[in-house]
């Protein structure tokens, strides 16, 4: 593809929805001169723009970010500028002509994306396009796939889709929606970057700013949580102090019960406001509390509607406790992986700068192969979970083999 002017991209790199996509230039870049072509600014190739995007990049590289600040700015008159009724609606999740897909279960129903396709082939009511925006494009089932490719294949005229995955591989998109967009990947955040933008934009003391960056791992919103959060940050302490308290069988199965206990009450806080209010607003808008002659009538036969609701709120649910063991797990990654590098003598950074002596102690106990299997152990288990094999019995496999691999490595 050929370049556009110099100018253009120093005046379009740093449009203000943008701003919250961190240490990712060369998207910024991709994505400006594409709102350049769509309104066809001279000296910029039309092909710069196309009617399908898939954003891939690693769990917090911001693909969600990217996909909804692009979808502003194809909206906006001014190509991004963060403040007009296009910026701050599309923000919001309010635009009339931006329809998000946000998987709040396990997958995306078929039924759901019929829906959304059928809409997104309408003429746009306010906006320049139609645009639909998949957050979690992974999670399709393959007839929702099917749903969508028909429609990527044949798109309307002014119909843009915006899918978000953590790759190209097939598992997490088809080989045939693939080859119909148009790919930006997502690169990890420095950690200078990510505490940058937490003491500049969002008010945290350098310092915190600092030591919330290093031990995200490169995950934007996890940092920014275990920032402002001192609940997530004792629950941090609670996951990695999980390696020096295993010291028997038991312990084992006490310390998997206290995982998962956390990771339904976490789950359980974030849910229980959220269902009562949408219950509350869904018994109303079905006339709930009436006197007239069709209220009883009316309230019976919403009743399936109230279940459906309850039915998509467990599901939700249920989703959510499965991220809540999945941040853990990826925390204790973490942990297991300084272990690997302390016990194999490199110097590298630790992901965990913060506990460098536990990282130490567990190291000289495990040694570079009980490490590398302690490491394994997890990773099996984060597959397990989304493979929906049920929690438990994937917390409590897992445990056991790190209990296992450190009195293997006692014994030898």
């Amino acid at each position: 593809m050929s370049e556009a002017p110099e100018w253009l991209m120093q005046g379009l790199a740093h449009a203000p929805v943008f701003d919250d996509l961190i240490g990712q230039q060369h998207a910024i870049e991709e994505l400006s001169l594409a709102v350049a072509a769509s309104h066809g600014d001279p000296g910029v190739p039309g092909a710069a723009m196309t009617h399908a995007w898939l954003f891939t990049g690693p769990a917090g590289s911001g693909r969600s970010v990217a996909a909804r600040a692009f979808a502003a700015a194809l909206q906006c008159a001014d190509r991004g500028c963060g403040h007009c009724s296009h910026c701050r609606t599309v923000a919001a999740h309010t635009h009339s002509d931006v329809r998000a897909v946000i998987p709040e279960g396990l997958t995306i129903s078929v039924k759901e994306m019929r829906q959304v396709v059928q809409l997104a082939a309408r003429s746009p009511a306010a906006g320049r396009y139609q645009i639909v925006l998949i957050e979690d494009a992974d999670r399709l089932t393959e007839g929702a796939s099917n749903a969508l490719l028909k429609a990527v294949e044949e798109p309307a005229e002014h119909t843009v889709f915006l899918l978000c995955a953590p790759s190209t591989h097939p598992d997490d998109v088809s080989v045939t929606i693939r080859s119909r967009c148009r790919v930006v990947g997502l690169r990890t955040p420095s950690a200078p970057a990510i505490a940058d933008v937490l003491a500049r934009r969002d008010g945290v003391d350098p310092e915190t700013a600092h030591w919330a960056a290093s031990v995200a791992a490169g995950h934007v919103g996890r940092a920014r949580r275990l920032a402002r959060d001192e609940q997530a940050r004792e629950q941090r302490r609670q996951v990695l102090a999980l390696p020096t308290s295993l010291a028997s069988v038991a312990d084992v199965f006490e310390q998997s019960a206290e995982l998962l206990a956390r990771a339904k009450g976490e789950a359980s806080s974030m849910s229980q406001t959220r269902d009562a209010a949408e219950i509350e607003e869904l018994k109303t808008a079905l006339g709930a509390g009436g006197t007239g002659k069709g209220a009883v009538g009316a309230a019976r036969g919403s009743a399936g509607v109230v279940k459906e609701m309850e039915r998509r709120q467990k599901s939700r649910a249920t989703r959510t406790e499965r991220d809540v063991l999945d941040r853990a797990l990826v925390d204790l990654s973490g942990f297991y992986r300084d272990v690997l590098a302390r016990s194999l003598g490199s110097t590298a950074p630790l992901l965990n700068p913060d506990m460098p002596g536990q990282v130490d102690a567990v190291a000289k106990r495990l040694g570079p192969d009980g490490a590398l299997a302690a490491v394994d152990a997890v990773l099996a288990c984060r597959e397990a979970i989304e493979l929906n094999v049920k929690p438990q019995i994937a917390i409590e496999a897992m445990v056991m083999a790190l209990f296992a691999g450190g009195q293997r490595r006692r014994s030898a």
